[in-house]
């Protein structure tokens, strides 16, 4: 499992456990990996509104990712394998996952599946680029049957662990109950592995899109709209009656573009809203808008869940008009945080440099006209009203 944080502790490194595997941790934070390597154990506690439950994992070990040796030789002799270690860290981690491979190439043919765990369409491509740049042509090869890049969704919310909820030990890690892990069915090598609480799933697209354009939006969305009323926690948010309706009706939007795409069916999709509204208002997990806010700049990004949401509508022929008022929150989150003056002409070229929309286009007309009551200070009704306007504005159009 490379990356012991948040994820790999308390999500996969969990599931491979609870399956009778033995779970090998590789991080660089010194301070979880010496406690994991010497204690073989970790806490898990699962918060909810009700309570907690706490499970202790056992059978687990961990090596130092600076120690290119023992990490890449625990690399090589993997059943299975995954990585939860942020977008950003991939490129760090491509040189030893490769010599990992490599050494794996000389004594085995057996093949090797990666669970890919990032919040990053299309994850697989990205991480094999990275790793074939390490290897010669014929590894790359051997690479092509041998190794399997297996995209995930990662459901599981996790928040910045506080001292409170370590409650006196460093390795644990609070959860919310939800632990399903669908991955990418047809990406595997060789036999699929029997991992309780995964879900192998075809088509993956639209899994991966579900994950980041229904529940990673409207959690954004939250987010934006909440720091932008003052509000601290995403459980305090969602109970604003204005956000909740804007955070719904933005994931409808989602929602109706994948059931037109896939033709998966609207209920489940309706019951997959309802049960996220729910999760969004675990109070227990203590999840700040700050931290599901972070990072503007991703986000925004083309493929990301506002832009890469309301894209993915306009294609399906549905206007995003919720979505983007979650993608002009952003846009007002990005230029407070680089202290720049908050004017239509800013914002426009962000949307421009970062998320690729075009001037005078249906999207940047629909955000900038949003964002100007970010703007003027206006409130969450606002914006819900001005949203709920813009969709039949243009509902009109098309009739």
């Amino acid at each position: 499992m490379y990356g012991a944080g948040n994820i790999g502790r308390g999500f996969i490194g969990t599931l491979f456990a609870g399956s009778g595997f033995e779970v090998t941790f590789i991080d660089i934070a010194e301070d979880i990996v010496e406690r994991l390597h010497r204690e073989h154990r970790y806490p898990v506690r699962i918060v909810s509104d009700r309570g907690y439950e706490d499970r202790e994992i056992t059978g687990v070990d961990a090596v130092n990712g600076k120690d290119t040796e023992a990490a890449a030789q625990a690399i090589a002799e993997a059943d299975i394998m995954a990585t939860a270690v942020g977008v950003k860290v991939l490129p760090f981690i491509a040189p030893l996952v490769a010599a990992g491979i490599r050494k794996r190439f000389a004594v085995t043919t057996k093949p090797l599946n990666i669970i890919i765990c990032e919040n990053l369409m299309d994850a697989n491509a990205v991480f094999e680029g990275l790793l074939k740049e390490q290897l010669s042509p014929e590894e790359r090869d051997q690479f092509d049957r041998q190794i399997g890049l297996v995209e995930a969704a990662i459901g599981r919310m996790v928040p910045v662990q506080t001292a409170e909820m370590q409650d006196g030990d460093p390795l644990r890690v609070c959860v919310e109950p939800y632990g399903f892990l669908p991955v990418d069915k047809d990406a595997f090598k060789g036999d699929i592995p029997c991992i309780t609480g995964m879900i192998p799933c075809a088509p993956f697209g639209f899994y991966i899109k579900r994950k980041l354009y229904v529940h990673n939006m409207g959690h954004a969305l939250c987010a934006y709209l909440g720091s932008c009323l003052g509000i601290e926690y995403i459980w305090q948010a969602i109970k604003n009656p204005d956000i909740r309706l804007l955070a719904q009706n933005a994931m409808l939007e989602s929602a109706r573009s994948l059931s037109s795409c896939y033709g998966f069916p609207m209920g489940a999709l309706l019951n997959h809203i309802d049960d996220l509204l729910c999760r969004f208002g675990n109070a227990a997990l203590g999840d700040t808008c700050k931290r599901v806010g972070a990072d503007p700049v991703r986000k925004l990004s083309p493929a990301d869940r506002l832009i890469g949401a309301a894209s993915f509508c306009l294609n399906q022929k549905i206007c995003p008009a919720y979505i983007s008022a979650g993608a002009a929150g952003a846009v007002y989150q990005y230029l407070a945080d680089n202290k720049r003056q908050q004017t239509e002409e800013n914002a426009m070229e962000v949307l421009e440099h970062i998320s690729g929309v075009k001037a005078g286009s249906d999207l940047a007309g629909y955000i900038l006209n949003l964002y100007g009551i970010y703007r003027c200070g206006g409130g969450a009704a606002e914006i819900r009203q001005t949203a709920e306007e813009l969709r039949a504005e243009k509902n009109r159009d098309v009739v």
